[in-house]
This record gives structure tokens, C-alpha cells and sequence, in this order.
């Protein structure tokens, strides 16, 4: 008798705990990572808003500086703790019971995750030279800058309103877990 044949088992039949390929130690350590980096990514966030609004609001060089702040600094840090998050959370969707394509609530969380993954690189980061560009020319200005130099830099408000509401929705998803299984043919 061979001992080493495998006994066929069914999808059914199995627990869900056989899907788990990792030990509940560094499962838990790649959780904590998940969670610190999709923390992270938003307090960035809610610093980009702070830049944003004292570069709207503030004063000649207090303004030009937020701008030049955010030009230079933001996008690096931002881009690295979203791979983070994209990467800890395929990881926690590919070894553990939930997958990444069996329920609706986590294939919508990778979807929303690569979504604003792809922002970073191809919406924010090729405009952050004209950001710190703008910083610098509302540093040498007299005053408060006009509203036609203000209004090159509105679309900065839509960064930190869309990225903080999808990682909301994000963080609702996951505490939730709405919709259910997706359908077999789906997967």
C-alpha cells in the first residue's frame, strides 16, 4: 500500500482551514503589516488634505511652502505603503479561506486597492514637478497669489477626497463583508 498517494478530497469537503497556507503566526504578522500599511496610507492622505488646504488658505511663503512640501514629499511614501497594503493583501487573499476572487467583498477591495495603486503612478506623481513649480512661484509673489494661480492647483483637492472614500469604503468592506460568495462561473 502506498502511503504516499494523495486521497482525493472535495471543494465541499474541505475545512477552511485547509486553504490556509500560512502558519497562524505569520498570518497574523502579514494582518498586522495589512493593517499598519493601509493605516498609514491614510494618515499620508490626510496630511496631502492639510498641505493642500494651507497651501489654499495660507499666506505667500507659508503656502508656497505646503505646495513644495507636498510636490516633493508626498508621492513616494504614498506609493510605497499602497504596495504594501496591495501586497499584503494579495498575500492574505491568496493563503487564507477568503481568496481573492470567492467573495465580492475582497474582489471589490482589489479592485478599489489597484485602482488607487494606478492613480499614484499615472494622475498624481507625473504633476508633482508643476505642483512644486507653483509652490515656488506663490513663495516669490507678494500676497496671497491670484485666483487664476490658485485655480492650477484645484485638482489637488480631488487626490485626498477620493482616496480617503475609497479607503473608507475599503476598511467598510472588510469589517462587514457584504454580497456573499461570488458566483462558481465567476471564479
Amino acid at each position: 500500500m502506498n502511503t504516499t498517494t494523495p486521497t482525493p478530497t472535495t471543494a465541499g469537503a474541505r475545512s477552511h482551514h485547509s486553504r490556509s497556507h500560512l502558519r497562524p503566526p505569520l498570518r497574523k504578522a502579514v494582518l498586522v503589516a495589512h493593517l499598519l500599511s493601509a493605516g498609514a496610507w491614510v494618515g499620508i492622505d490626510v496630511i496631502v488634505a492639510v498641505l493642500v488646504l494651507v497651501g489654499w488658505f495660507g499666506q505667500g511663503s507659508t503656502a508656497g511652502l505646503a505646495y513644495r512640501a507636498l510636490g516633493t514629499f508626498a508621492v513616494v511614501p504614498m506609493l510605497v505603503v499602497a504596495l504594501v497594503c496591495l501586497a499584503t493583501g494579495l498575500l492574505l487573499g491568496l493563503a487564507t479561506r477568503w481568496g481573492l476572487v470567492r467573495y465580492w467583498w475582497v474582489l471589490v477591495k482589489l479592485v478599489l486597492t489597484v485602482v488607487l495603486c494606478v492613480l499614484i503612478v499615472v494622475a498624481l506623481q507625473p504633476r508633482m514637478p508643476e505642483v512644486v513649480a507653483h509652490g515656488e512661484a506663490v513663495s516669490r509673489s507678494t500676497g496671497t497669489g491670484s485666483t487664476g494661480s490658485r485655480a492650477e492647483v484645484i485638482w489637488l483637492f480631488f487626490p485626498p477626497a477620493v482616496s480617503l472614500t475609497v479607503l473608507g469604503l475599503a476598511t467598510g468592506l472588510a469589517v462587514y463583508k457584504p454580497w456573499g460568495r461570488l458566483p462558481r462561473r465567476n471564479r
